[in-house]
């Protein structure tokens, strides 16, 4: 007959065994593979702790209506350059997102700029000043080189008969430029895209992919984030394994994109699986082995799911977390997934059901980590401060 010490530490052994086979399970992902989404404007200290977690790229929105608000303005890239500048001297890469018609072109932001000539047109000169302004030897990149800088700042101690743009610019010795972009936000939920259809997505995509490849032929273009399970249905919203499957049913559809997107929202790990399994089987069905990007997933730490599905609290949103990429990681060669972002770095009051409480820190300028932090870097081999 065994004794309780013995018994105890047999089980000890076994649990330990049972950790370390798990964890030897769970292959290293590969480089750049760890993403988030910030909802609030990014700073160098933001970036630095980003780099230190282990966090490799940043998912950034690229608003059109913002760039471009009237017909005649030109182009104000003032909101997104600093993403790239911060995010470019700490060697994490950029995947924009583009969204939002500008309301000269559209009584909505939500509608998508194909329904007439004067929207396709503006809308593809904007996403070829994009690619050409951010993509390699771009004018972004121009700018921030150490030599141009130098050269700029020369000129302006000479004297003040010149205007210097650039004088007061800071360099940047290794440029990231962008090379994977993302069409659209979620177009099969009314609150990014309505109505919501896959045959006009499918023009959308005709019309975008053409665009970005002829102005960085080494460019990659990425399906827009498909939300997982909308609620609302018809014209506000489709599940993403039937959109997709819709989308796929466009002739020729394939040949204008690289990756497929997906926002696995669910009320747990267990649900999440089910949603990357149905995607991956449509993908498959269509026969096309096309890499998956999930480019936005993620639980909030306030109340829980009887209040809000996607809400478990603070330490629910740890073990959310936990299995989640475990599931991910796990499967990630099966499943050709690239690369993965957590949404969100900080929380956002007054913002969505659960947007308020889905970071990795509190709201406001410090850096109050919650324990799902020290959780992921435990996932990412990274640090919890720079």
């Amino acid at each position: 007959m065994l004794t309780l010490a013995l018994v105890g530490g047999v089980f000890l052994l076994a649990q330990e065994s049972t950790t370390l086979a798990a964890a030897a399970a769970t292959p290293r992902p590969p480089k750049g593979f760890f993403g988030i989404v910030p909802q609030t404007p990014v700073t160098e200290k933001d970036a630095k702790y980003m780099k230190a977690g282990g966090i490799e790229a940043i998912r950034a929105p690229l608003v059109w209506a913002a760039v471009q608000p009237t017909k005649k303005g030109g182009y104000d890239w003032g909101a997104f350059d600093p993403v790239v500048e911060e995010a470019a001297r700490q060697g994490l890469s950029v995947l924009p997102f583009v969204i939002a018609t500008p309301k000269w072109l559209a009584r909505k932001e939500t509608t998508l700029p194909i329904g007439n000539a004067a929207q396709r047109t503006a809308y593809t000169a904007f996403l070829k000043a994009a690619v050409e302004r951010y993509g390699p030897g771009g004018q972004f990149w121009v700018e921030h080189s150490p030599a141009k800088i130098r050269e700029e700042k020369e000129k302006a101690a000479r004297g003040p008969i010149y205007e210097i743009e650039g004088a007061n610019l800071k360099p940047i010795a290794k440029p990231l430029p962008i090379k994977t972009w993302q069409v659209w936000n979620e177009a099969n939920f009314f609150y990014f895209a309505y109505p919501v259809s896959p045959p006009d997505y499918a023009r959308l995509l005709k019309l975008s992919t053409p665009v970005i490849k002829a102005a960085e032929p080494g460019a990659k273009v990425v399906l827009t984030g498909l939300f997982g399970r909308p609620s609302p249905k018809g014209t506000r919203g489709m599940y993403a394994a039937k959109f997709l499957e819709a989308l796929y049913k466009v002739k020729g559809i394939k040949s204008y994109f690289d990756g497929v997107a997906l926002h696995p929202y669910a009320i747990d790990t267990e649900q999440l699986e089910e949603i990357v399994e149905e995607v991956h089987e449509v993908t498959v069905k269509s026969h096309d082995r096309v890499p998956l990007y999930v480019t936005e997933m993620g639980w909030g730490s306030q109340n829980d799911f009887h209040v809000n599905a996607f809400e478990h609290g603070i330490q629910g949103q740890v073990e959310e977390l936990k299995s989640a990429y475990a599931y991910l990681l796990q499967n990630r060669a099966r499943l050709d997934l690239k690369q993965v972002y957590w949404f969100s770095w900080k929380d956002l009051p007054d913002s969505c059901a659960f947007c308020d409480s889905v970071g990795f820190f509190k709201a406001g300028k410090g850096f109050k980590a919650k324990p799902a932090w020290r959780a992921f870097v435990q996932i990412t081999h990274g640090k919890t401060h720079p």
